[in-house]
């Protein structure tokens, strides 16, 4: 302890006497120099280091942008707000109906009309200091690092609001440094020329917020309020902002609905609540809401407010989405090629072109947020849908083999299609449509616009009858002979047999197929196709079938649709001018201006007279011809409808189409792969299946829509339309002779075409007719009287020659099924019904066989002899009296007295031979001949009697059978 203290004494002297002779001032001084040099050259070379560096750092960042260009502010504007938006499809009346299909569907929003709590979520999230910054903050950028390497639960990003606006605008998502300069560069520049609300606007309106309710990829803050919570932006509440301001970090990751957009499991749904619980702690933090907000909004049921899993437009209404995306398309192909200075008529040549502007018009239409209204009518259309789909009267499926995916033949069953379309007349509208049972995976094809098929009789008015009456070829009452064709093309009549002379009417209301090419031969050479046909709409048809016979009958090549068939009828509805159907009404931006809009021109095709009797005639198919059926079907039977069946070849097909003042609907079934529908087991026939849907959709609409379907008006005559009595043999004015034979009928015509002339087709005379064999031929000297008809009046040969009936030798033919009986009457002077084909053999015709009874009717089979004219019934009281002639008949069954009698029945041949009697027949009650010779022996002389009758009776013998007949009915 002392030995230190004297230590310490001794340098503490030292010091004092070096302080005293300043040497210890010295040494300071220079380690004071040494130091502070030292450290002014660490600064001077700090500073020259950061110079250096900064200069490196300034060039490298220099180089990395070189190649981006100074963008003005056009441009900039241009590039921000040049982000997909979806169009909207809507119904009528601006119903809406749903997005068009897209990729990502994205609804535009000003930022006025969002939530401000969204906003300050949103803001509090991604970029808290973006209303002070200038478009970059470094320090974001080292804090986005530090939170990505301690995996914190809260991650605000590297990048402001600005940045991820560039990078998903103008940029693209690449990881390098060349494309972080550029967004570095690029926002600053945005903060230059926009406001801070401009820059917030388009980065909510351009962010993915994962999927909706439907299972569709969304984007933008008003698609997701709507497609998540079913709100529009600015009624969002705090949870729910708080929701969608957290989902732009992993969309797919925390959006609440699985692929199809059904909600995910309840375990799922954590990962998104557990976002948005952080999302609600970082507006805490930076004061956007208070402690209290805050504890409500993190016990908030959020899953409550996700909305249900809903239909997208294409799932809810696939036919009509995608034809209304398909019309869409051809409008905007047609605008952008007429802007860039082509034609519709360039389009529809130049293949090559045309696809490069639907390529052009899809694009836009997918991107551009148009509002594309249609004319289809909401109740109407959702109705129909309901009603097709329901039907149980369409008729059984049937096998059909078709080759799957691996090229093996399957069998599958093929179910009766459907198609219809409701048009308004005056204007084209499109109301509503069925594009068929069903749409799926294996039945897509919309039937009333894209299928073509065979139009079967429905063509009739519209290339023929209306036509040949244009032209005066014919009017409704002019007569037309229904009897085979001799010509290479001779069709039939679909229920067989022929109908003599018919008037134009008759064979349009029955739907007579021979009567129609028998006028179509007469104009076809004027090209009616090209002349009316077309003018139509109906444009499908290739040039040589203009002149093919069986077009008049409905047998195009490859058929036409629907739509242009039905389009086609409204000229009809519509005072002989044709309007265009069409069902895009309009098409706009989203700020309602209009880029197209509907112009319709009708088109003049049948003068006024024409068209009313077309009608008047179509009238008729309803209330007596092939579709009375559908009287007893509709709710209103008052409205003037006039309309037309169709049935194609083999029945495959089967049609009706009908117009009233105001509307025009018709509808088709048939299978895909065309089969007949005829069933046996149906209780309907095909035709009357097709009506009956007819009618249960048309019953609907004008539930829904009375004043439009079901007009207090009728189709009202024009001046020009007048009534005349004519010669149904002729159609000439009627003469005296025509007037005794009872044939004079009435009808409208156009004044231009009434007729002027006397009838000439009858003469006075006393010729008789008879029927032979099924033929009606002149009687001859020896034909019995009881079996002739005749009136005092006869054909005139230069009438038949005129008309070309003097080829038949049998002139029944001509008679018609109605009012037969006075056609009968009515004799032959030479040529035409004669008897020389009928020869005399000499010989008695056959007994009739199997003669029986019924109450008082005897019946019994032809004769087998080919020249019998009638049969005479002869009555004997008891079975071993003598017989007696008691009456005559054509026919092969005759009504008897009451009364007890024995009755033989002998046919009578065109020369008066008769034959043998038949069997005998026995009515009422004899005693039994066995019991009578038991009790009283027969007499000598009565067995001789006998035996001499028998003799003269065995005389004649039986000829060949004789099938011939009368031909059957057609069926309506």
């Amino acid at each position: 302890m002392d030995n230190f203290k004297q230590i310490l004494h001794k340098y503490n002297k030292k010091v004092k006497e070096m302080w005293k002779a300043g040497k210890i001032q010295r040494s300071s001084r220079v380690t004071y120099d040494i130091v502070w040099n030292i450290i002014l050259i660490f600064i001077v070379v700090g500073v020259v280091g950061a110079v250096f560096a900064f200069g490196v750092g300034a060039g490298y960042f220099a180089s990395l942008v070189k190649d981006e260009p100074i963008r003005s502010y056009d441009e900039m504007e241009k590039d921000i707000y040049n982000y997909e938006e979806t169009s909207e499809l809507y119904f009528a009346d601006n119903n809406y109906i749903g997005d068009v299909q897209s990729d990502i569907h994205r609804e535009e929003v000003s930022l006025k009309n969002v939530s401000d709590t969204l906003l300050n979520a949103v803001v509090a999230t991604e970029d808290e200091n973006f209303r002070e910054h200038k478009g970059v903050v470094p320090k974001a950028i080292v804090r986005a690092v530090v939170q990505e390497a301690t995996n914190a639960d809260v991650k605000t990003g590297g990048s402001t609001l600005t940045q991820q606006l560039i990078k998903n605008q103008i940029l693209t998502n690449e990881v390098s440094f060349e494309r972080k300069a550029k967004e570095i560069l690029l926002s600053l520049r945005l903060e230059r020329f926009f406001s801070k609300d401009q820059i917030l606007e388009a980065y909510l309106n351009i962010i993915p917020y994962g999927r909706d309710a439907s299972g569709q990829n969304i984007a933008g803050i008003q698609t997701a309020a709507q497609g998540v919570f079913g709100v529009d932006a600015k009624d969002l509440n705090l949870p729910q902002s708080a929701y969608l301001a957290g989902l732009p970090q992993s969309p797919s990751y925390y959006t609440p609905f699985a692929n199809k957009g059904e909600l995910k499991k309840k375990e799922d749904l954590k990962p998104g609540i557990n976002r948005m619980k952080s999302v609600l702690k970082r507006m805490y933090e930076e004061k956007y809401i208070t402690k209290k907000e805050y504890d409500k909004a993190l016990n908030y049921d959020i899953a409550a407010d996700f909305t249900k899993a809903s239909k997208s437009a294409i799932e809810k209404y696939p036919y009509l989405t995608y034809e209304l995306e398909k019309r869409a398309k051809e409008i905007l192909a047609k605008k952008l090629a007429k802007d860039d200075g082509y034609t519709a008529e360039d389009l529809k040549n130049d293949k090559k072109l045309r696809e490069e502007y639907m390529i052009l018009a899809d694009r836009d239409m997918r991107q551009k947020g148009y509002e594309i209204h249609s004319t289809i009518n909401k109740k109407t259309y959702e109705a129909f849908q309901k009603i097709a789909k329901e039907y149980d009267n369409y008729g059984p499926d049937k096998p059909e083999t078709v080759e799957n995916k691996k090229g093996e033949k399957v069998e599958v069953m093929d179910p009766v299609q459907v198609g219809g379309i409701l048009i308004e007349n005056k204007t084209g509208k499109i109301l509503s449509f069925v594009g068929g049972r069903g749409y799926s995976a294996e039945s897509q094809l919309n039937h009333a616009t894209d299928a073509k098929r065979p139009n079967g009789s429905t063509m009739k008015p519209l290339l023929v009858y209306a036509p040949a009456m244009e032209a005066g070829v014919i009017q409704p009452g002019t007569p037309i002979l229904d009897y085979k064709i001799d010509a290479k093309y001779s069709p039939n009549n679909y229920a067989g047999g022929y109908h003599g002379i018919v008037s134009a009417r008759q064979a349009l209301a029955q739907s007579y197929n021979i009567p129609t090419v028998k006028i179509y031969k007469q104009i076809m050479d004027s090209d009616p196709v090209s002349k009316y046909l077309e003018k139509m709409g109906i444009t499908s048809l290739n040039e040589e079938e203009h002149y093919h016979e069986s077009l008049a009958l409905g047998q195009p090549t490859h058929g036409i649709t629907i739509e242009e068939n039905v389009n086609a009828f409204t000229t009809f509805g519509n005072n002989g001018n044709f309007v265009d159907a069409y069902m895009i009404e309009k098409i706009t931006t989203k700020d309602g201006d209009v880029i197209y809009q509907h112009k319709g021109k009708p088109v003049e095709v049948f003068t006024p007279q024409t068209n009313y009797l077309t009608i008047d005639l179509m009238r008729d198919v309803i209330s007596s011809g092939t579709a009375a059926y559908l009287n007893s079907q509709l709710h209103q039977p008052g409205v003037d409808w006039a309309g037309k069946t169709g049935t194609s070849e083999d029945w495959k097909d089967a049609w009706f189409v009908a117009t009233n003042p105001n509307v025009t609907f018709g509808t088709w079934m048939g299978y895909d792969t065309p089969k007949s529908l005829q069933c046996s087991g149906c209780s309907l026939s095909y035709s009357n299946r097709n009506i009956k849907l007819w009618a249960q959709l048309i019953n609907k609409a004008t539930e829904i829509n009375p004043d439009l379907m079901a007009p207090g008006n009728s189709f009202k005559s024009p001046d020009g339309i007048a009534s005349r009595s004519y010669c149904a043999t002729s159609g000439m004015l009627p003469s005296e002779l025509c007037q005794k034979a009872g044939l004079v009928q009435s009808d409208i015509f156009n004044t231009k075409y009434v007729p002027t002339k006397t009838d000439d087709s009858l003469i006075g005379g006393s010729g008789s007719l008879v029927k032979v064999n099924g033929r009606t031929v002149a009687a001859g000297p020896k034909t019995p009287n009881e079996f002739t008809t005749g009136s005092g009046l006869a054909f005139n040969p230069e009438f038949l020659k005129r008309e070309g009936y003097d080829k038949y030798s049998d002139l029944s033919v001509l008679f018609p099924r109605t009012n037969r009986e006075l056609w009968e009457k009515i004799g032959t002077t030479g040529g035409g019904a004669s008897s020389g084909s009928i020869s005399d053999d000499g010989k008695s015709p056959g007994a009739p066989p199997s003669v029986s009874s019924s109450g008082n009717t005897l019946s019994w089979s032809k004769s087998a002899s080919n020249d019998v004219v009638g049969y005479r019934i002869y009555r004997a009281a008891a079975p071993s009296g003598s017989f007696s002639l008691i009456g005559s008949t054509t026919s092969t069954s005759f009504s008897v007295p009451k009364g007890k009698g024995v009755y033989i029945v002998k046919a009578v041949d065109y020369f008066g031979l008769e034959s043998s009697g038949s069997s005998e027949v026995k009515l009422g009650d004899f005693p039994d001949p066995k019991k009578e010779k038991k009790d009283k022996p027969e007499k000598k002389e009565d067995k001789k009697a006998d035996k001499k009758v028998d003799k003269k009776e065995d005389k004649n013998t039986d000829s060949t059978p004789d099938d011939s007949g009368d031909d059957s009915e057609d069926e309506s």
